[in-house]
């Protein structure tokens, strides 16, 4: 799930809905239908159809514009080997044990990301954790959709629609003009936006599975491609060599917190995306040898593209020019070097897609309690809002430029919220809930770590981690974010 940090208040929606049959008359905050525990049909219930699907469109939700443009970066700037290294440890011990712990309530509850917690933590005070993760993705669809809408027009402009470069390959001017121009970002906002709609209406098989099942295979054909293509480009190896030859002396403690965070961040876990699309599943599915596999997709994406980035690009350039600037600046100068150069454009944008999709996803289930028959309704309802909230996020590179928030401008305020407040907040909340609410008899069922002693032991490992390692790191994370809050001003 995969964080902006270089790139760089919340609409209720309050009605009454009466439930004929049980006479409840229910009040809704933006995201939250109670349809009580009356149970739905199968064909009323999201669920996913195939394994498979749920694998590649987990894996999807989690490989997003962090995996191209922000992991490089940091690892160019933190050692390259060394970092990796970091991460990929990190990953197993705190990662993984989250990813399980997500689908193992999410599965078990069988309901809406708000209500689970309440449901088996049979207390609806816990209910707070879904609310954190709800607005988490609600902010994050807010600015992820501004740069889904930048992608947008980079590939528009590649294929000659919208604009012409006139042959100087100015992208950094290209790039400024798209950004500080409202009338194109909003409208390339909005037609992001509407394709998220397009697919999370569908529903779960019809739209995220089967999206996910054509963009996600295509998604590996073409990152092979570009390494393949910048093995061939002069000095190609001297950055493989950097990128995984490690050099400690280089990985900053700011480096080295990074590295930790990147693995639930890369994840995308804290903020329940996990834990509903388990909800979808049904109980056959084994849940650790799926949460391997999307595990072992996210690092092999994130290594493929740190790969071909560095290849085709020195890794002293990539250490000065990540996030933003790396994409929209110097990748597509790359790229007019290469023949068939639009492929990296529907790159970025299938990454930003499988990603974003999940956002919505997740509110839209919070309303409907996964009832497909308001899926399409409210897909489009909380687009709306979506594009609404996230207009400020637009005009922060014009109109708004000025305008901060703690010394941030709208856009990377927002980013800041969710990336170093709300997320390691749920994140720790989750694993607090795991390891110490959640019955461990139903933990262990739907890990189908139960039958065995020494999957039992793998069990006591795996509640260790969550009680104590997990949850200390998220409280680590969440205290190193406060200096950087009070040091700034408040809104100007």
């Amino acid at each position: 799930m995969v964080f902006l940090t270089d790139l760089r208040k919340h609409n209720r929606i309050v009605k009454s809905i009466n439930q004929t049959e049980g006479y409840l008359t229910t009040q809704v905050a933006f995201s939250y239908f109670e349809k009580g525990d009356q149970s739905l049909t199968m064909s009323e219930k999201s669920q996913w159809g195939s394994k498979l699907g749920f694998i590649l469109a987990s894996a999807g939700s989690v490989i997003g514009l962090g995996s191209v443009w922000k992991f490089p970066y940091m690892t160019a700037a933190n050692g390259g080997g060394g970092f990796l290294l970091i991460f990929l440890i990190s990953t197993i011990l705190i990662g993984f044990p989250l990813l399980l712990a997500e689908f193992a309530l999410g599965r078990s509850a069988g309901v809406s990301a708000i209500k689970t917690f309440g449901k088996l933590g049979k207390n609806n005070k816990y209910n707070f954790i879904g609310w954190i993760g709800a607005f988490a993705l609600f902010i994050l669809l807010s600015f992820y959709s501004v740069i889904g809408g930048w992608i947008l027009v980079y590939l528009g402009i590649e294929f000659g629609k919208l604009f012409q470069l006139g042959g100087t390959g100015d992208y950094a001017q290209l790039f400024t003009s798209i950004i500080s121009n409202p009338a194109i970002a909003l409208v390339a906002q909005a037609a992001f936006i509407l394709l998220n709609i397009f697919i999370v209406s569908r529903g779960v098989q019809k739209g995220i599975e089967r999206a996910s099942k054509v963009m996600m295979p295509l998604l590996f054909i073409i990152f092979v491609v570009i390494i393949g293509r910048s093995l061939s480009l002069p000095n190609a190896m001297e950055g493989v060599l950097y990128f995984l030859k490690p050099d400690f002396s280089k990985l900053t403690s700011a480096g080295l917190l990074y590295a930790l965070g990147q693995s639930f961040f890369a994840l995308s876990l804290g903020v329940t995306v996990m834990l509903t699309y388990a909800s979808y599943l049904d109980k056959k599915t084994n849940l650790v040898q799926s949460g391997i596999s999307i595990v072992a997709m996210n690092i092999s994406i994130s290594i493929m593209a740190g790969l071909a980035i560095f290849q085709a690009r020195s890794p002293f350039n990539i250490q000065s020019e990540g996030g933003p600037s790396l994409l929209f600046i110097v990748l597509p100068q790359l790229f007019d070097k290469m023949p068939f150069g639009t492929i990296f454009y529907v790159l970025f944008l299938f990454a930003t897609v499988t990603s974003s999709v999940v956002m919505l996803e997740i509110n839209v289930g919070n309303i409907t309690n996964q009832d497909n028959s308001k899926r399409a309704k409210w897909s489009v309802i909380l687009g709306i809002l979506t594009f609404v909230f996230g207009i400020p996020s637009v005009l922060s590179y014009g109109v708004m430029a000025d305008v901060h928030i703690f010394g941030k401008t709208f856009f990377d305020a927002m980013d800041f919220l969710v990336s170093n407040l709300l997320m390691p907040f749920g994140a720790l909340y989750l694993s607090l809930f795991t390891g110490y609410i959640f019955k461990k008899a139903l933990a262990m069922e739907e890990l189908h770590l139960d039958e065995r002693a020494w999957k039992q032991g793998l069990f006591q490992v795996w509640l260790f981690l969550l009680r104590f390692f997990v949850s200390s790191f998220q409280s680590s994370s969440l205290w190193s974010s406060l200096p950087n809050l009070c040091n700034q001003k408040g809104l100007e």
